[in-house]
């Protein structure tokens, strides 16, 4: 017996419906458009996972692959091809700096003798996705540019699988310090006194590391004025602080994906990820991690109570042995910018670092925050109730989330008053 189309239609329908719901907080606005995006991501991840089992591709790339066409959807609006898009006066150019790619946006001429404001940028994606020059990455750029009349400088810095740590740092101090240079200065017409770097995720990560080392090399003629972080990775020794835990199951980065971020930037196993997730390789029998070491991610001490709500730490007295070493880069701070000393954070450029309540980062920026602080470092912590991981990101159609718009003026405005 053949179904009628309208039963087909329905049980399509159900099926679809779900395949796509995922319950999430009633403080989270738009929550079928967010789901609808959690949907094709994880799609796309389903599908490279396929790929990567048959042979046909890996499962990075095969990913990359597949969120081209959500960007594909920006670049429609006219927001990615240098010389065109939503801010006509930009200048953009792709070209190298100390042979890293860059794309430099140059707003209009001003009057002779003014200086304008510099801006270095690096992208998120986990290490291993992304690029600067596409989607919301390139009109974030351009409008910032265009508005705050600011040279921005977006680094697209290599990637995994063809890279890991350290070189994706390393590109970005490469960048950084040439563009910091006199000369780079003085062609753009910056105002050495008026330089940002800053990221978002896995970029705020490589910006914070980034504005570390150069605050503390002392061969520096020109270190940078401020840092903006947006929701940024800063730790890799706990991963069961109250935000990893609270928002475990909330898209779009949930705390395995978060892992597996981190394992594959670190260049160790991914079958390593259950015992990370368990904090296996932080626990107390690893004589490297000092109590002093400890104390610069305890969250306990770190988080205001309202965050800290009933969770109690996980602190594993024996992990399994020698899964330190299986990780190389664990306790690099270069890697881990939470780790770094008072002594380096206090001679750190002031700070904005935007969080948002529904993230498993939450609670790395939140006790950065409060470590640059007691360092003596001024900070703006940009805290967003009903914002998610990602959201700064979605600010255009069909991808716009509200809290992604509130989000991205609020970078901007604090940026317009203190950069």
């Amino acid at each position: 017996m053949r179904l009628k189309p309208v039963a087909l239609t329905l049980l399509l329908t159900v099926a679809v419906a779900y395949y796509v719901y995922v319950p999430l907080p009633d403080a989270i606005q738009e929550p079928w458009k967010l789901m609808m995006l959690n949907a094709g991501f994880r799609a796309a991840s389903q599908m490279a996972t396929l790929k990567a089992w048959l042979g046909l591709d890996h499962y990075i790339r095969s990913i990359r692959q597949s969120t081209e066409g959500f960007e594909g959807m920006i670049n429609g609006l006219g927001t990615s091809e240098p010389g065109g898009g939503v801010m006509p006066g930009v200048k953009v150019s792709d070209i190298t700096f100390a042979g890293i790619p860059v794309r430099v946006y140059e707003p209009p001429a001003g009057g002779e003798g003014h200086l304008r404001r510099g801006l270095m940028y690096f992208h998120g994606g986990g290490w291993a996705l992304g690029s600067g020059k596409k989607g919301s990455y390139d009109a974030i750029n351009r409008m910032v540019s265009d508005e705050l009349n600011t040279v921005v400088v977006s680094v697209e810095y290599r990637l995994y699988p063809e890279v890991h740590f350290p070189l994706p740092y390393l590109d970005c101090l490469a960048a950084a310090k040439h563009f910091l240079s006199p000369e780079v200065l003085a062609k753009y017409a910056i105002d050495p006194e008026r330089v940002a770097v800053s990221g978002d995720s896995a970029g705020g990560n490589l910006a914070a590391a980034v504005a570390q080392e150069i605050a503390i090399d002392d061969t520096a003629t020109v270190k940078f004025s401020i840092q903006a972080l947006v929701y940024p990775v800063l730790q890799a020794l706990d991963f069961n602080t109250p935000s990893y835990l609270q928002n475990q199951e909330i898209p779009i980065l949930y705390r395995p994906v978060m892992i597996r971020f981190w394992l594959q930037y670190l260049g160790a196993d991914l079958s390593l990820q259950p015992q990370l997730l368990v904090n296996n390789h932080s626990s107390l029998h690893h004589s490297a991690i000092t109590p002093e070491l400890r104390s610069r991610v305890d969250w306990t001490a770190l988080l205001p109570p309202k965050y800290k709500k009933s969770y109690k730490p996980l602190v594993v007295e024996k992990g399994s042995q020698g899964l330190a070493k299986e990780v190389p880069g664990l306790l690099d701070v270069r890697a881990s910018p939470l780790l770094a000393g008072p002594e380096v954070l206090a001679k750190c450029p002031r700070a904005y670092i935007l969080t948002c309540e529904y993230d498993v980062l939450r609670d790395d920026g939140l006790m950065y925050a409060r470590r640059l602080q007691d360092a003596g470092v001024m900070v703006t912590n940009d805290h967003y109730e009903d914002g998610f991981h990602g959201c700064f990101s979605f600010i255009a159609w069909p991808l716009d989330f509200d809290v992604g718009k509130r989000a991205l003026r609020g970078y901007i405005n604090w940026l317009q008053n203190n950069l």
